[in-house]
């Protein structure tokens, strides 16, 4: 795509949807960590069910250390990996007093120094918690970027760095979840609903849906 193509492309994206968000749910930047290194390899639907029980009762690390591995599986464990998962968030907890008074770093170096958190949960966090021009690439935006011909790349740190410099600027704030909402609702990996698509024309899919 050129550059009005892609202009059209996020003016598109940005009319039907003005002000997109995560569909995790969040009060704070510490809430959203937790809920993201949750998130791994399970529904945001499943999360945020979880997350409902447990801060009420501990959302802060302090509250979350306090709880301990074991008292941190009893709200968790319907999620995926939940093992895992306690025993980083646990670990990240500590850090995030030990290293941070308690608060969540606003530097991606900082942030993948936190046990469990990568460059994709960086990325999440810098843009929906801090507002930074970030772009977290998951499976939804890999298959947008590369399905339609907005960004194409081998890999999910080439896509990203595609998008980072294709993206116009004035959409780079909210680039992030027009496409992973467009990934998971419309441009669906198995039958994407063509059909219903408001970048349809401009899409480069040889294959798209009647």
């Amino acid at each position: 795509m050129n550059l009005s193509q892609r202009r059209a492309f996020f003016q598109r994206l940005q009319a039907e949807n003005p002000t997109p968000t995560t569909e995790l749910h969040y009060s704070s930047p510490f809430e959203l960590l937790v809920a993201v290194l949750l998130s791994a390899q399970a529904t945001d639907v499943g999360v945020n069910k979880a997350t409902a029980k447990l801060f009420p009762v501990a959302n802060t690390p302090a509250a979350i250390l306090a709880l301990g591995e074991e008292g941190l599986i009893q709200y968790i464990k319907t999620i995926g990996l939940f093992r895992s998962k306690a025993k980083h968030l646990i670990q990240t907890c500590r850090l995030l007093l030990e290293e941070h008074q308690g608060e969540v770093p606003q530097t991606r170096a900082a942030l993948e120094k936190l046990p469990g958190v990568g460059r994709k949960t960086a990325n999440v966090i810098l843009n929906t918690a801090f507002g930074q021009p970030t772009i977290a690439v998951d499976t939804h935006i890999f298959r947008v970027a590369n399905r339609t011909g907005l960004a194409p790349g081998k890999d999910v740190l080439a896509v990203e760095l595609a998008l980072l410099k294709r993206v116009p600027k004035e959409f780079m704030h909210d680039a992030h979840h027009w496409l992973i909402l467009h990934g998971r609702y419309v441009c669906k990996a198995r039958k994407p609903s063509c059909a219903s698509c408001v970048v349809y024309d401009l899409c480069r899919y040889k294959e798209k849906t009647a």
